[in-house]
């Protein structure tokens, strides 16, 4: 398969729900409430864990305020947030994961999703819901793997290229890159300000390689490329080639922020917040972030640029705040009565709206009359492509970010070709599938 690989029928349905939710249509289907056809845990009061990265990216105490309604709704059944930045998160699930210890009810990355449901550590959704007499028609979409559901996507996330409007400005830069040409010209204005300004931020971590993911892949993807044919790796084709050898150039020109080696995703917002980077792929997520962390920084949203000449759809890279149920949980009928709210119509409706996003209910529509304006400007970067993210569902979907990361170090720091780095990459991918 190509493009969205094993994803594209997932990324055709979220198409659908932001059709819909732009169109503000509302199509028919239950919505679940935060009841539905479960029938309560034995024994009285129970209080369930809820690990997720989700309540430090929205705005201060809106998480915090949904769950209160649900514990209204749901008199016997407490909830624990267990908050922190999304790294943190994901070493915390899989330290729980090797342990037994996962709480009641986690948050998932796509890309954990496969492992975990090797591991046996998540709960068969599929078997929840059909527990709780629960209609799935009404989910935007779900991840699977052998038939089964192990997550849900709650809300989805497009990752546009996010430009600081002042540096540009200052830099002579009149409007956002549109083309790699136009981009790598951006970057070396920018840099060329001066002082500790860097015209792009690169994210590589090792301990953390989604940015291999999000920041280096959604340039294949940009240009309708995929690293994957026919379901396997192909990580040495042209489109591949073309988009590591332009991150190269790039990283000869000196435009790139330094660290990147090191950096992780929290850090590339830090740097992109505090005025120091030009431009940088990230999430609507961070928009609330950004917004309160700087409230006088001026930046815009665009899609990210494509090769020159290029006149297709662009791929525009997703991904999403999941959830799951732990397979160890004691308490599952609560954990999914958790599961069923905040995937009931309104509740959605107002998630997604608080975290700039597209709901993962079919039937919920944003509130588009407060929201950033941004928010309807990425509505029309996604609807005029598609969503594009490869290693949904991919088996050990990190580690293969990883071994690819490790071999684009090596290869950006001279000690051997990107050729070189790629031609190793799929050879280690092949083994994995």
């Amino acid at each position: 398969m190509t493009r969205a690989g094993r994803g594209v029928r997932r990324a055709r349905a979220l198409v659908g729900a932001a059709t819909a939710a732009a169109a503000l249509l509302v199509v028919t289907g239950c919505s679940g409430g935060s009841t539905g056809g479960s029938s309560g845990d034995a024994g009285g009061d129970v209080t369930i864990e809820f690990a997720q990265w989700w309540e430090p990216e929205l705005p201060d105490g809106q998480f915090r305020a949904l769950i209160d309604t649900f514990e209204e709704e749901n008199p016997g059944i407490t909830v624990n947030l267990v908050s922190g930045p999304y790294a943190s998160t994901k070493e915390q699930l899989f330290a729980g994961a090797a342990s037994g210890t996962m709480p009641d009810v986690v948050g998932l990355d796509g890309a954990w999703v496969n492992d975990f449901a090797s591991q046996g550590v998540i709960a068969n959704l599929t078997d929840l819901m059909k527990d709780a007499g629960y209609d799935d028609s009404q989910l935007a979409s779900q991840i699977q793997v052998d038939g089964s559901t192990y997550m849900i996507p709650v809300v989805n996330f497009v990752y546009p290229m996010f430009t600081n409007d002042d540096l540009l400005a200052k830099a002579g830069v009149s409007a956002p890159p549109s083309t790699r040409t136009e981009f790598a010209d951006a970057a070396k204005k920018v840099k060329a300000l001066g002082g500790d300004v860097s015209g792009w931020v690169l994210p590589l971590s090792l301990e953390a390689p989604n940015g291999v993911q999000n920041d280096v892949m959604s340039w294949v993807w940009a240009s309708g490329g995929s690293m994957l044919k026919d379901g396997n790796p192909d990580l040495t084709n042209k489109d591949v080639a073309s988009a590591t050898d332009y991150i190269q150039g790039l990283w000869n020109d000196g435009v790139i922020a330094p660290g990147s080696f090191t950096m992780k995703e929290q850090d590339k917002v830090e740097e992109f917040t505090n005025g120091r980077v030009g431009m940088m792929i990230d999430s609507l997520a961070h928009i609330n972030l950004i917004r309160e962390s700087n409230p006088d920084l001026k930046f815009s949203i665009s899609a990210i640029p494509a090769e020159d000449g290029y006149t297709g759809e662009r791929g525009i890279p997703y991904a999403s705040w999941g959830i799951g149920v732990a397979e160890n949980s004691a308490h599952k009928d609560a954990a999914f009565k958790l599961v069923q709210f905040l995937m009931s119509e309104k509740v959605n409706s107002e998630l997604s709206t608080m975290a700039k996003a597209f709901p993962g209910n079919t039937a919920s529509t944003p509130d588009f009359s407060d929201s950033d304006e941004l928010f309807e400007k990425a509505f029309e970067i996604y609807k005029a492509g598609y969503p594009a993210n490869e290693f949904t569902g991919l088996p050990v979907a990190e580690d293969l970010m990883r071994q690819l990361g490790e071999q684009l170090q090596s290869a950006l720091d001279g000690q051997q070709s990107m050729d070189d780095a790629l031609t190793k990459a799929q050879a280690s991918w092949e083994v994995e599938f």
